[in-house]
């Protein structure tokens, strides 16, 4: 008998003539099928390994961290990438078990009396593809989901965050077998190489365009996909809610990381009556959480000089079209050379040929348009491409309601910025432009888990004995009469 391989040859063909990581694929694949569906007992070690590897290596993963960025906020590592990491383990671990329970899908007339259930089982080897701006939360939390599918992993982290990559790679060395879990570094040409690799699923975080190429890529080896990507995430402020506690919340989510973040409020829609209030109030609010800019450890430099000068861009953009920028830099810092510090800028009298209204901003620039009623601000964002997420501030419920089922965003809050990622039993993913696919907590074990439907047919009975040819004369009555009363 021959070997059975788990990559066959015309798939390989399709991957590249030599693709320098298929055998560390291929090696994942063999150990899977070797090692056979995990039981929940094991699933619950690797991710006890995992929470246990993470606080092992918590200050090198911050001072890895901070390296790539040049600066960046030790409060906000440990909130946004450990914190939130080690979180979803622990929620993971308690509901494992009640995730893996084959699920009754309820009684079919069609098949009677055939019972059924849905067994959720492992894919196989799934690949990772982290993002700069997160470099270890989004990598950790696909992580979990993968491994309490019961999935071998092999993780690329990404290129603009290289210490990074190479302290999970030396963590996840340590602490698991390479043919369950294996990490691959490098640059642009080992991330092209990792996404035309024939995984049973892969996940994607980072821009649009590239989301397009892994996808492009991933659709020539009938991969499934999960692409979590950005665009342009509105906020929208009713006349009836109070603008200073709507600032305090905006600000908490254009603020981490200096606004380098995917889901982080993008622009502003107020009402035209209290754009002023609402311009000198967040100005206030930025002077008291950034007194200094220089030196000041709670302020996140942009991730390098492309971007650096990408932001400035936009705001010199907006500011030749007629915009009116704010910048707030209350000690009037002069920012010395080399140090990526944008101080939080507010932009008024924008409009649409702009291209910070064009573009996902990505860092601590706010622009602000105002409306004149609450329909003509929602046909506004829905006239747009979907976003990843959509926030809203309301004090009338039912309002808030109806606003949120009709409009069409990856994720909402409201009252809110942020805060729905952090919420473990709730789905996170985009829409259209903003992503495919949704994970974190049972939806991330189902997104990574095939859902596997089995009937069990009694032994006594069967409609094989009535459904075979040459069909009598009855059943041709009795399907006409059957299709009759159902229509």
């Amino acid at each position: 008998m021959s070997t059975v391989h788990p990559i066959t040859s015309d798939i390989a063909s399709v991957v590249q003539e030599q693709n320098p990581l298929l055998p560390l694929l291929e090696k994942q694949s063999e150990a899977f099928i070797r090692r056979g569906v995990s039981s929940y007992k094991q699933r619950i070690e690797l991710l006890n390994t995992l929470g246990h590897a993470t606080g092992v290596y918590k200050d090198r993963l911050i001072e890895a961290v901070d390296a790539d960025f040049g600066h960046r906020s030790e409060v906000e590592t440990l909130m946004a990438e450990l914190l939130g990491s080690v979180g979803e383990i622990r929620m993971t671990k308690m509901k494992l078990k009640g995730w893996m329970k084959p699920k009754k899908p309820g009684i079919s007339l069609a098949t009677l009396p055939a019972s059924g259930r849905v067994l959720y089982q492992p894919k196989g080897v799934v690949g990772i593809m982290g993002a700069w701006n997160y470099p270890v939360f989004l990598i950790l939390s696909p992580l979990v989901g993968v491994l309490a599918a019961g999935n071998h992993a092999m993780i690329k982290p990404p290129d603009m965050t290289p210490n990074t990559g190479e302290v999970i790679k030396d963590m996840i060395a340590e602490f698991f077998d390479e043919e369950i879990i294996t990490v691959v570094t490098g640059g642009i040409e080992e991330a092209t190489q990792f996404s035309k690799l024939p995984f049973d699923h892969l996940v994607y975080t980072g821009g649009t365009e590239i989301g397009r190429k892994i996808m492009v890529e991933a659709a020539r080896n009938l991969t499934p996909v999960t692409l979590e990507m950005g665009g342009k995430s509105p906020v929208l402020i009713s006349e009836d809610f109070p603008i200073n506690k709507a600032i305090e919340r905006i600000l908490m989510g254009k603020c981490m990381n200096s606004g380098q973040t995917c889901i982080a409020p993008d622009y502003v829609l107020v009402p035209k009556t209290k754009e002023k209030e609402f311009v000198d109030q967040c100005s206030d609010a930025l002077k008291h959480r950034y007194p200094t800019l220089v030196g000041n450890d709670d302020v996140t430099w942009i991730i390098n000089e492309r971007h650096y000068q990408r932001i400035n861009g936009l705001i010199e953009d907006a500011k030749a079209k007629g915009a009116n920028a704010i910048e707030i830099n209350p000690n009037g810092d002069q920012i010395p050379e080399g140090q990526r510090i944008i101080p939080p800028t507010l932009l008024t009298d924008v409009n649409e040929d702009m291209a910070v209204m064009n573009q996902e901003i990505f860092g601590p620039v706010l622009p602000i348009l105002t409306y004149e009623t609450l329909d003509e601000a929602l046909m506004f964002i829905k006239k747009r491409p979907r976003p990843l997420a959509f926030y809203y501030f309301d004090k009338n419920r039912r309002r808030a309601n109806t606003v949120m089922e009709q409009s069409i965003a990856g994720g909402s809050c409201v009252n809110e910025t942020m805060l729905h990622i952090a919420h473990e039993n709730m789905p996170f993913g985009g829409i259209g432009p903003s992503g495919l696919g949704a994970y974190h907590g049972f939806y991330g074990f189902s997104e990574f888990s095939h859902q596997k439907a089995v009937l069990y047919q009694r032994s006594w009975f069967s409609p094989a004995g009535f459904m075979k040819q040459p069909y009598k004369g009855y059943m041709r009555k009795a399907m006409n009469f059957l299709v009759k009363v159902m229509t």
